[in-house]
């Protein structure tokens, strides 16, 4: 990598559990803004998701392989680190509502302290996915629910075969 390739590095983290179409839009214009882009999956060991790290994994890497500058992987432990290892220099987030702002900016104050060669750039959610969220997603798919307008085919199916109709 080039020293120029490596300042315009992004990494773009979050659960994608399961991953939205409101996700895919900010990675794909992510990977518009950015050269390259890694879509990270942050693994909590608390945490007890839906999809397992593999399955989202892959999920999101059918959703985007249209983008040849869009790298998937996952993490643990803080962000900042793992954008160090990467070499990154930006870290994307995803705005839905005001309340997103207050803690996404919160977070990327401490990110700023612990590490000020990294930027955050906020990026807000289109209109029409401004209420998606993949909890959301994941609540009507439990209950039998059409999805398709808020998750890719391929994650539709996957939460078929999570949530089976009874």
């Amino acid at each position: 990598m080039t020293g120029q390739a490596v300042a315009r590095l992004a990494v773009y983290a979050g659960s994608f559990d399961p991953v939205t179409l409101g996700h895919l839009d900010l990675i794909e214009r992510s990977s518009a803004l950015f050269s390259e882009v890694i879509v990270a999956i942050g693994v909590h060991p608390t945490r007890h998701p839906l999809f397992s790290a593999t399955e989202r994994q892959d999920l999101i890497t059918g959703v985007v392989a249209h983008l040849p500058n869009v790298e998937v992987d996952s993490f643990d432990g803080l962000l900042i680190d793992y954008c160090r290892a990467r070499a990154a220099r930006c870290i994307v987030r995803g705005l839905r509502a005001a309340t997103d702002f207050e803690y996404e900016l919160q977070i990327a104050h401490a990110n700023a302290d612990l590490c000020p060669e990294i930027d955050t750039i906020f990026l807000p959610t289109r209109t029409k996915h401004g209420f998606v969220s993949a909890s959301l997603v994941r609540e009507i798919a439990s209950h039998g629910g059409d999805v398709s307008r808020y998750a890719p085919e391929v994650v539709c199916k996957a939460l078929t075969q999570k949530f089976p109709k009874k």
